[in-house]
Parts: C-alpha cells; structure tokens; sequence
C-alpha cells in the first residue's frame, strides 16, 4: 500500500541528499506473489511524490533460491519491463504507472524480484514508498537492473519497499482475491523480516494448503499501513479516505476483510467525551465500508479490536493503555459482534486476549509492545479465521443488502 515516506524512513545518504532521492541508483525488491499465473503487470506509483518521478528501466526476475529479500536473482528469468511501449516512462506528481503485460510465470506462495533503475532520481524528499515492508530492499549506484547480482561500494538495504504498488496477474475469472484492510498488525508489526509470516500471509498458507479449490485459489492483497487510522491521516492515508484505490478499484477482489480502529481510539485523548465521540465515528465508518462494499457486490468480513492496555493501564509502557479507551474497544467489539451489520465476523479478540486481564494480550502473544502480537500471536490469528466464510460468499452479495 503506497504511503509518504517519512524523514526517517527515507534512504540513508548517499541515496538521499537534500531535495534529490535516488539519484543514478539501482533498487532491487522482492514481494510475496499470491496468484499463480502465466502473464502480469506491475504498478508502480508516485502517489506522494511532489515531482515527477521518472522510472529510467524496470526488470523483473526470480530471485536466487527464490529466497525473500536477497540482492542476486536467477539470470536466466530476468524480463525487461515496458510502460506504454517504453522501457522509460516519467510518472506525474500522484499518479501511477502501470507496465504493458509481460508472459512471465509465477507460483502463488512463491517471491518475486524487481529492479528499478533512476537515472536522474526523483528531484523531492517526499516519496511513496512502504515503510513496513518486513522485507529487504538493497540499492547501489548505476544501471544494475540486469546485474545477477547487486554491487558496489555504496551497495546498502533496508526493510522498505520504495515506489512499487500492486502486481496484477491474469487469472480465471472464477479465481478471486481478498482485500485485507488494516493497520501495523495487519501489516506484519511482531513478524519477522523475509518470513512472510504476518497473519495474512500465514492465513494464506493456511488456505493454499486446503484441497478445496475455492479455497486454494485464493490470492490476497494486503492493504496494511503501519499507524493507520480509520477516520484520519497518520502513517498514510485514513483507511475510509483509501477504500476506493486500494479495493474497490484493485482488479479481481471478490471479498474484503476490515481490521481497523486501535489507532483511532488510542490517539482519541482518555476522556469520557473524547472516546464516546470516537466509538461513535468507528461504528459509522465501519457502516460505511459496508455499504462502499455491498455496493460493489462484495461480502465484507470485520474483525474484532485486539487489546491493546499494559497491566494496570501504565501509559508509560504502553501509550494506549486507559481504561476509557478500553471502554471503547469493548463497546465497538461488541457491535462488531452483535449488530449482524458486517457479513461475517472475525474475533480476533478472543483469540489473542489475557482471559484473566482481558485489556491485555496473552502474555505468550505479546510482541512486547502490548499492542502487537507476536509470530506466535499471528499463527493463532490466522488459524482462528472462518475460512468458510470465503465459500459462503462465493457468488458475492446484493448490491443494496
């Protein structure tokens, strides 16, 4: 999901000096393909960016041992990328670029490299990128678009991914993808990095293991942001703002799953009126979605809010933690469970609380931040999903149910 880069999530210099990014480098990035199909296209996004950005060439290929977030790939797969006929293409401030298709095979469950080479850089510091990528991305200088391996001196990485938006794969129309809609814990804060073990992307071992093919055909698409809110801009745009380009307008999404609203109620202030105006809001953007989804045809799934206190409401180990916004959090859950309003429910919230301390995590899911889970919190997560749901709804929803 394409996000402003902020100041500490910029490239470190020499690839970031002031008012230039990316200048004469090559950035090589791995991603986690959910479809499997023989022909795709990649898009790339300037969505944030105050200049134009312009993309000098794009190639894509297997990286070496088909391994996450490594610098080499396998030569003999490298595939050159067109933008409207051109290796080249100058992408305007807030736009996005797609490439023509290109035959290249690709395994639902398997990685994918690209390499994007900037001539000139882009003339700004502010840049789309992804900050919680929990993948690795190398950069260097010149053109090393083909290069099997990234080199030089200056060679560096980072966990981000910079620029590149969405890969769109031709497939069947009776295959279907599912929008995740979410925040950090949804965009993998407590995972590892280069594990692909974010509860979207174990949920979706979980379903390509099946042998029922309205399950194993599944691809996802995860529309996390790290500090994302519902009904404010923060660590990218509110999540209400961004419902249309990341779902409604993402080719083959048949379902969306919603897992929103700790942020907006734990930076809402701790008073009685300041949270009772935030519950208020969350139940009515989360109608929103509903309706924004239903109109589309699609089913959309809510999940309940995980806790998110420290024991004893300490603010200073957890910044969250009060017992108003836990009041809220039960309060919002609890019409996210009863009000029949969503199409299906997810209780991520009974999965992964104390049951003792139930503002709390369970201690073996803790991340240690008593927000995030942990690896071990995630597996819970993703086991615990209706996965029948995807089979009830397969033939979509009434436009004005």
């Amino acid at each position: 999901m394409p996000q402003l880069t902020e100041p500490a999530n910029l490239p470190n210099p020499p690839f970031n000096t002031t008012g230039l990014v990316f200048n004469n480098s090559t950035i090589r990035q791995t991603i986690h393909v959910t479809a499997t199909s023989p022909h795709i296209r990649l898009r790339i996004s300037n969505a944030f960016g105050t200049t134009n950005l312009p993309i000098t060439a794009v190639t894509i290929a297997r990286p070496i041992n088909g391994l996450p977030g490594v610098p080499a790939i396998d030569p003999s797969t490298l595939k050159t990328l067109t933008f409207s006929g051109s290796p080249s293409f100058s992408i305007p401030n807030g736009a996005l670029v797609v490439s023509d298709p290109v035959d290249f095979d690709i395994k639902a469950g398997t990685e994918l490299s690209i390499s994007i080479f900037l001539a000139s850089g882009q003339v700004t510091n502010d840049i789309t990128s992804h900050p919680g990528s929990r993948t690795t991305s190398w950069f260097t200088f010149g053109n090393q678009v083909n290069a099997a391996n990234l080199t030089g001196p200056a060679l560096q990485n980072v966990a981000h991914w910079f620029f590149i938006s969405t890969l769109d794969a031709w497939v069947p129309t009776t295959q279907r993808t599912v929008a995740f809609v979410g925040d950090s814990i949804t965009d993998g804060r407590g995972s590892d990095t280069d594990k692909n073990n974010r509860w979207p992307d174990l949920l979706f071992s979980r379903v390509h293991s099946s042998s029922d093919s309205a399950l194993n055909t599944l691809a996802f698409a995860n529309q996390a942001a790290g500090g994302n809110r519902i009904l404010a801009d923060g660590l990218g745009p509110n999540a209400l703002g961004r419902f249309d380009r990341d779902v409604l307008s993402q080719p083959g999404v048949r379902y969306v799953v919603v897992f929103e609203g700790v942020n907006d109620i734990g930076v809402a202030p701790a008073t009685t009126s300041a949270q009772q105006a935030i519950g208020d809001a969350v139940i009515a953007a989360f109608k929103q979605f509903i309706v924004r989804a239903h109109a589309a045809g699609l089913p959309i799934f809510g999940a309940t809010i995980t806790p998110f206190s420290a024991p004893g409401f300490n603010a200073a180990i957890q910044a969250y933690s009060s017992p108003i916004r836990e009041a809220t959090r039960q309060r919002v859950n609890d019409w996210i469970r009863t009000s029949g309003a969503f199409d299906g429910v997810i209780d991520f919230d009974a999965v992964v609380r104390n049951t003792t301390a139930p503002s709390q995590l369970r201690g073996d899911f803790n991340s240690g931040d008593f927000l995030h889970p942990n690896v071990a919190g995630y597996t819970a997560m993703a086991n615990a999903f209706p996965i029948q749901l995807f089979k009830e709804f397969q033939g979509g929803v009434d436009g004005f149910a």
